[in-house]
């Protein structure tokens, strides 16, 4: 602890995909006394850097939150593994690695709901600060001197290629850059990868931020509750693995950075959140705010597979032999399949014409996975498009079920409760079993393999839906935006906590709708926008 008696300028609750962004800006300027305080243990894995290692990372407990939903309709009874990081970067370091903004449209919903400076235009700078692009784009949409690298894909398989020349002789145009002008069409994704390497947020920010004498790291501490005198935050309880405990002081300000699960959680147990639930944890209230841990919302994905032949996928490339000979690829710095995303070509479109936008995505891999299971390869040839409505109306909740704060929340998401989520996901799964069996895939296609071809109907496709669907681990909106006079708001547009003092929450769990996007690099984009209004002292 270099801080003496443990008190400090700022303390950041989670040091994950938001948090490690923060700790950089806010220890910038070596007057700021930071602490960042993080659950897990440092991102030491091999298979965190390695791309292809988020088939590992993803159900290694170790470095993962093994969080998991209550059954649902919508997921036929099941329970869903809503996995989250639990290390140095947080899910930036275990997840897809692709990088997506969404639409305009999107921000500027959340400006005409009442948040000053969420507008597109307000948040474009925050993107371009984070980025540095390398490659092709239109430079004022595209950030060229961040810390986070943008690439493009340098492994090209026969598959993927078809796919894409596919979709645009089905009518839907080809797009260099989802992330400039346009996001609607197909192309290849854009992936936070640069030689070989996964660039997470601990790599990308906090890593060179270490080297500050004013900033202070604890990991494997996880805190247990905010403290409060009245009504203003002033520090924060660590419960370490063996049951000790610390406390720890703010003299300006406590930014509660730990995802859309644990930020909710973490209010909820300190006092703030929806008077039922306090009680229900026998925690007296500093403030009643209706909203935490309402509005959750994820992306729901149908995998649609097919069974191919004539080409190797990478089901047979990721062991024996091929394994080692694309290890040496690897070593020696060539395009390879170790160091790619698990998506790798993108289509953005419409699950009615009638749309002016789309509210679609889909990913299309050139293998199969376990039907159901995500980021588990099958043991046959395949090709895979998966697809998610982008802006799911279906919302849930998280509520602390104890004090404990290694307990497990409960969490509900109410995937596919809303009608408009259904009929997407309908349009969505028949669009992909077309976009899988257009002429240029043709020579490859061997047959439908899931759903397979007895499952015509929309009625059967959204019972298989439901029972195979599962998450994209994109949750969001449980700390909700919105002005005071919103009785489900959370935070303020300057990401004040309602009603009380020096507490802020900076993560996705504050964005009040979903973006039509992966949800990484809006939480870039929050961080930079959140650490710019701490400094500005706003």
């Amino acid at each position: 602890m270099s801080q003496a008696a443990g008190q400090f300028d700022f303390i950041i609750v989670g040091a994950g995909t938001a948090g490690c962004l923060l700790a950089d800006r806010l220890s910038e300027d070596p007057a700021n006394s930071v602490c960042l305080i993080e659950a897990g243990p440092r991102d030491n894995h091999p298979f965190i850097h390695l791309p292809a290692g988020y088939i590992k990372t993803l159900f290694n407990p170790a470095y993962t939150w093994r969080f998991e939903t209550e059954p649902s309709a919508g997921s036929a009874g099941r329970r869903i593994a809503t996995t989250q990081g639990k290390t140095l970067g947080g899910s930036s370091s275990i997840n897809g690695l692709v990088y997506n903004r969404g639409q305009a449209a999107d921000y500027d919903a959340w400006a005409q709901m009442g948040n000053r400076g969420w507008s597109y235009e307000d948040v474009l700078p925050f993107f371009r600060r984070t980025e540095k692009r390398l490659g092709d784009g239109d430079n004022r949409f595209r950030g060229r001197n961040g810390g986070l690298y943008v690439t493009d894909l340098d492994w090209h398989h026969p598959l993927c290629d078809a796919f894409v020349k596919g979709v645009m002789e089905a009518g839907i145009p080809f797009n260099p850059d989802y992330n400039g002008a346009e996001q609607a069409g197909v192309g290849y994704y854009q992936r936070v990868i640069h030689k070989g390497q996964r660039r997470s947020s601990a790599k990308s920010f906090l890593r060179a931020a270490l080297k500050r004498p004013n900033l202070t790291l604890m990991t494997n501490a996880q805190v247990s509750c905010v403290n409060f005198a009245d009504r203003k935050a002033v520090g924060v309880t660590v419960q370490r693995p063996d049951g000790s405990e610390q406390r720890l002081g703010a003299n300006r300000e406590i930014v509660v950075a730990a995802g859309a699960v644990n930020s909710p959680r973490l209010l909820q147990v300190s006092g703030i959140g929806p008077a039922p639930v306090l009680e229900a944890l026998g925690v007296k209230p500093v403030r009643v705010l209706e909203g935490v841990g309402e509005n959750l919302r994820d992306h729901w994905a149908v995998r649609v597979v097919a069974r191919v032949r004539g080409v190797r996928t990478i089901n047979r490339m990721v062991n024996g032999l091929p394994l080692v000979g694309q290890a040496m690829r690897w070593a020696l710095g060539r395009p390879n399949v170790l160091s790619v995303s698990p998506s790798l070509a993108h289509v953005f479109w419409k699950s009615d014409p009638v749309l002016a936008v789309p509210d679609l995505q889909m990913t299309f891999t050139p293998a199969s996975y376990k039907e159901g299971v995500a980021g588990l390869l099958d043991s046959f040839d395949g090709m895979t498009c998966g697809v998610w409505q982008q802006r799911p109306e279906s919302t849930g909740h998280v509520r602390a079920r104890s004090r404990d704060p290694r307990g497990n929340p409960a969490i509900q998401p109410n995937y596919l409760s809303h009608e408009i989520d259904q009929r997407a996901i309908v349009s969505g799964v028949r669009l992909a079993r077309r976009l899988l069996e257009t002429d240029p895939l043709k020579s490859y296609f061997l047959g439908r393999e899931s759903p397979g071809p007895d499952i015509v109907t929309d009625d059967e496709i959204l019972d298989f839906a439901r029972r195979k669907g599962s998450t994209v681990f994109h949750l969001i909106g449980t700390c909700r935006m919105g002005p005071a006079q919103d009785r489900r708001a959370v935070v303020d547009d300057r990401l004040r906590v309602h009603g009380v003092d020096g507490l802020r929450v900076v993560d996705s769990s504050i964005m009040p709708t979903m973006p039509s996007a992966n949800t990484m690099a809006a939480t870039y984009m929050i961080a930079e926008k959140g650490a710019d209004a701490v400094l500005r002292g706003a």
